[in-house]
């Protein structure tokens, strides 16, 4: 998968109006898109910790089902989208191996939401991602990133027992207009979950 990292300059200076930072985590299994995902939306060369993957990490990152998989994440990987005069996104991308996870619970340290990403290939390796978002009760929508035909949502919102409350979507996490809607749809969650109630109500 390629990003538009490339067409990006080095450094775009952020606002002096910008007083609100909200923080989104992208989580999911090892080698699903979210280094391109985090790539393809943000407006500054995203800050990346991927390294090459060698024969020290072989038996333990199984790279058997993500085809020409060559680097992997071992931090995290950070980007910056201006939403509006005052309010900025900042997206963390998580490290998929189990080796890891141990990295998740500080990255979901105040994080209003969260994006998982799913391959349809690999399902089962989403089980984690869900299960830790529901143990912190952090609101998530999940992205199907498309990389062949597979299962529809229906079918997949199923196979991952997802409550009809959250939001599925399909992707390509190459594109932007196509990841910016994945967070569009996820702030729109979060307004849902968030807004207030009226008095009025019954």
């Amino acid at each position: 998968m390629h990003s538009r990292t490339s067409d990006l300059p080095a450094r775009t200076e952020l606002r002096a109006s910008a007083v609100d930072a909200l923080k989104i985590v992208i989580v999911g299994g090892f080698g699903v898109g979210k280094t391109t995902m985090v790539g393809s939306v943000s407006e500054i060369r995203p800050l990346s910790t991927e390294e090459v993957m060698t024969q020290a990490g072989a038996g333990i990152d199984d790279a058997s089902r993500v085809s020409g998989k060559s680097t992997t994440t071992v931090a995290f990987d950070f980007g910056r989208i201006t939403l509006d005069e005052s309010k900025v996104l900042y997206l963390f991308g998580a490290p998929g191996q189990q080796r890891f996870w141990y990295v998740w619970d500080q990255l979901f340290a105040g994080s209003l939401g969260a994006v998982v990403l799913v391959d349809t290939r690999r399902l089962e390796e989403s089980w984690y991602s869900i299960d830790r978002l529901e143990h912190h009760r952090m609101p998530f929508v999940v992205a199907v990133n498309r990389f062949a035909n597979g299962p529809e949502p229906d079918a997949v919102r199923d196979a991952l027992s997802l409550s009809p409350e959250v939001p599925l979507v399909e992707c390509d996490a190459r594109q932007r207009h196509s990841c910016k809607d994945v967070l569009i749809t996820l702030l729109r969650h979060l307004t849902t979950l968030y807004e207030p109630v009226s008095e009025n109500a019954s």
